[in-house]
């Protein structure tokens, strides 16, 4: 069984109802179906101030971003490894799900798969990447009931 930890530095995330379970449900979702459970995972729901600190320090871009992911390093003689962090900024989530008219709990359980993703090792950096990830995010969605968040985009309605 994999080892989810979550801490609420943000006050706002408190705007979810069962904001925990909602980020539990979405790790273990992706945790299952990537058949990867005894590891360990952290997840911090913190703001837009601490996430773009993180984000110039260790990616050069001084500015908040939606989710950020930190692999762990693998420790011999650990009996679950453990995978690394998570964190979201809490304005940008809430901002983006607002404009793009989605619940915060549907965007915020999009963005911890897609970080859950990356420390599992997918990424998107190359287009063929990309529609993996994508085509990976959709199918979890679905399977927690929430829809597609790219079938709003123009390319998608081609």
């Amino acid at each position: 069984m994999p080892d989810i930890d979550i801490l609420i530095e943000s006050p706002g995330w408190n705007a979810i109802p069962g904001v925990e379970a909602v980020v539990e449900r979405a790790v273990l979702a992706t945790l299952v179906a990537e058949k990867t459970d005894d590891v360990g995972i952290s997840v911090l729901l913190g703001n837009d101030a601490a996430v773009r600190e993180l984000n110039a320090q260790y990616r050069g871009k001084d500015q908040p971003t939606n989710v950020l992911s930190f692999p762990a390093p693998q420790i011999p003689g650990q009996p679950a490894p453990v995978l690394g962090d998570i964190i979201l900024a809490y304005e940008t989530c809430r901002s983006e799900a607002e404009a793009e008219g989605k619940s915060l709990a549907d965007h915020v359980s999009h963005l911890v798969i897609h970080g859950t993703l990356h420390l599992l090792g997918h990424d998107h950096q190359e287009d063929e990447e990309a529609e993996a990830m994508e085509a990976r995010e959709i199918a979890l969605l679905a399977g927690l009931g929430i829809a597609n968040p790219y079938a709003d985009r123009p390319e998608a309605q081609g």
